[in-house]
């Protein structure tokens, strides 16, 4: 079997490339065209003209009142008083908050949230030209949003065909780590179903604490009892992951007899909360439709030492294979304050070749995202191929995030602890499949070219 042709950067047309955003921001090309651009030094940049479109677009959503930023960055005055904290965080590209490297591996991503570089550009020649207004009629109108208790997804997909709420839970304020973990009837199913998205949506109040929230599939056994080896999963929540979608073509089942087990964690923060409810909200194809092949979500322990000693640092890996191809569409590592970088790779036996396919160098347990791979460029893996999954952690005092670099790290699930595995998204293919994706994107590639 030959190799895929996963990611070549000279099949690559930046002018076709778009990325999209679950939280409202518009299509951004990766091409546009700014005043910070090489060569026009007659334009002065300035707030109204230049960077307020850009905040409006990709900073607001959460930089508002009732965002979950920590600061609104409505008008000038609001971005002139943070100027200084916004050239730094954007010239780190600690935000807008997507951690992807942005020169390895797959950089076509569905809903990516980065900025390119002539947009960080702009910004940053605006506060060094120390943030000029500019005129106030040419500022944009104010742009609106939508509520924060409601799905994201439904600006795309409206309201979720079937919402699974998880029983009241009341959060104490204090504490350790809480964990709340119903098991709940998918309601409203008169027949099998196939996702074509997914959304866990915590309480507004429940946002600050909710750690994460697994959701887990489970159907009765021959003997009536609930059982998860003949379900799967569902999705992962955890620091404001947006969701998931199933491509068109690949299907991810909930049966209609299926049942939603929760694993909600709790991280307490001295507020309490009375009849606390998380929701999964399910977006389905039409009654009828089958799909091609099945999708799967998958959760891969990676192996290694998570005892990690006072400052110092140490690495974990995780091997996987499977004796079909498959296509992976999403990837998500997943740690908590010491974990600082994650990739995951293929392997090929039959050459030799390693392919890096995605790498965060600069991960936070703050902002968890599902990477999902654009329909052209997920990446095709032939039988027999391996992924390779690694994941790096510092508990030094060099390490932003730590708490505490003098304490033993053991692997557990309280956020002090750590943990180590991926969340991959599996399309599980034949070799028809397998040859006849190959094929389209050869064929693809030379009308680009």
């Amino acid at each position: 079997m030959r190799d895929a042709p996963i990611v070549e950067k000279s099949t690559w047309h930046p002018g076709l490339i778009a990325v999209f955003s679950l939280t409202g921001l518009a299509i951004l090309s990766f091409h546009t065209e700014t005043a910070a651009q090489e060569g026009d030094q007659s334009h002065q940049v300035t707030f109204t003209e230049d960077v307020a479109p850009l905040l409006q677009e990709n900073c607001q959503i959460c930089h508002r009142e009732g965002g979950i930023g920590p600061m609104a960055l409505l008008n000038y005055q609001q971005a002139r008083r943070y100027a200084a904290r916004i050239r730094t965080q954007v010239a780190s590209r600690e935000m807008p908050p997507y951690q992807y490297d942005q020169e390895v591996g797959i950089q076509a991503l569905e809903y990516d949230m980065r900025l390119n570089d002539d947009q960080i550009a702009t910004i940053l020649a605006w506060v060094d030209a120390g943030s000029p207004e500019g005129d106030p009629a040419k500022m944009p109108p104010a742009k609106s949003f939508p509520d924060p208790a409601q799905w994201r997804m439904a600006e795309h997909f409206g309201q979720p065909d079937i919402v699974v709420e998880t029983t009241p839970y009341d959060v104490p304020a204090e504490g350790n780590d809480k964990w709340w973990e119903p098991t709940v009837k998918i309601p409203g199913l008169e027949g099998d179903r196939y996702i074509r998205a997914i959304e866990v949506k915590p309480s507004v109040a429940g946002r600050e604490l909710v750690h994460h929230a697994n959701t887990n599939l489970m159907r009765p056994d021959p003997t009536g009892e609930l059982n998860n080896a003949l379900g799967g999963r569902f999705t992962e929540y955890a620091g404001n992951k947006l969701g998931e979608i199933v491509p068109e073509g690949a299907g991810r089942l909930i049966p209609a007899d299926g049942w939603v087990a929760w694993s909600v964690h709790y991280h307490l923060n001295g507020t309490a909360i009375e009849d606390d409810v998380t929701e999964l909200g399910f977006w389905l194809y039409p009654e009828g439709y089958v799909p091609e092949y099945e999708q799967r979500l998958h959760r891969w322990n990676l192996e290694g030492d998570l005892l990690i000693p006072p400052h110092e640092t140490v690495m974990t890996q995780g091997f996987h294979t499977f004796d079909h191809p498959i296509r992976i569409d999403s990837y998500q590592p997943h740690g908590h304050l010491r974990l600082v970088s994650a990739s995951l790779e293929i392997f090929y036996p039959k050459t030799g070749r390693t392919e890096v396919i995605s790498m965060i160098s600069n991960w936070s347990a703050t902002w968890h995202q599902s990477h999902l791979y654009e329909d052209d460029v997920a990446p095709l893996v032939p039988a027999g191929a391996v992924l390779v999954m690694k994941q790096w952690y510092d508990n030094t005092a060099g390490n932003p995030n730590n708490p505490d670099s003098d304490q033993w790290v053991d692997g557990g699930s309280r956020t002090a602890d750590e943990m180590s595995h991926a969340w991959i998204a599996v399309t599980h293919l034949d070799e028809e499949g397998y040859d006849r994706l190959v094929e389209d994107r050869k064929e693809k590639a030379k009308i680009i070219s």
